[in-house]
């Protein structure tokens, strides 16, 4: 990795990757003087579920950087071979024991800085019970009203959880 954390070197063959403008693109793209394979470098996809149980929906407090203490819902990296929505009945799992069945797709947020695009379901919990671990330092539920707004994670968390609201008051 170069000095900014980008790539300097080719994952298939280990040699040195070169900024170059290729004619089949409108941007410099990561390049390999050797084998001249092209390391395109994408956001990374992020699944969550915000868990809804009895009306209220279920956040933890993380227990990891970044944001280390901040109110989210479930979420994280998607793995190679699973679903969005796998990727996000997963992590619900794993982050707070609570087993969810997906109900519907919130919205997609993409935060340009952090080079990810979230891909947020709406979910109910159909099973298990909430159990602190080392991504959870605590698991709560939340009206509406409730929600701590100035204690969120992520603007993506704030954005889902206001398009969550807004829903919630449809009803």
């Amino acid at each position: 990795m170069g000095q900014s954390g980008e790539l300097t070197y080719c994952p298939r063959c280990g040699h040195r990757l070169a900024e170059t403008l290729l004619e089949t693109e409108d941007r410099p793209r990561l390049v390999c003087t050797s084998c001249a394979y092209v390391f395109y470098q994408n956001p990374r996809i992020v699944a969550g579920a915000i868990p809804i149980q009895d009306g209220r929906v279920v956040l933890l407090r993380r227990g990891i950087e970044p944001r280390h203490g901040y109110w989210t819902f479930p979420s994280g990296f998607m793995e190679l071979g699973e679903t969005a929505e796998q990727a996000a009945v997963r992590e619900a799992k794993e982050e707070t024991n609570l087993e969810v069945a997906i109900l519907s797709l919130l919205s997609v947020y993409t935060r340009i800085e952090a080079g990810t695009v979230a891909v947020v379901y709406l979910a109910r919990v159909v099973g298990g019970a909430p159990q602190i671990n080392k991504e959870a330092l605590e698991i709560a539920t939340f009206l509406p009203q409730e929600i701590p707004w100035d204690d969120l994670a992520f603007e993506s968390t704030r954005w889902a959880l206001r398009d969550w609201v807004r829903r919630w008051g449809e009803r």
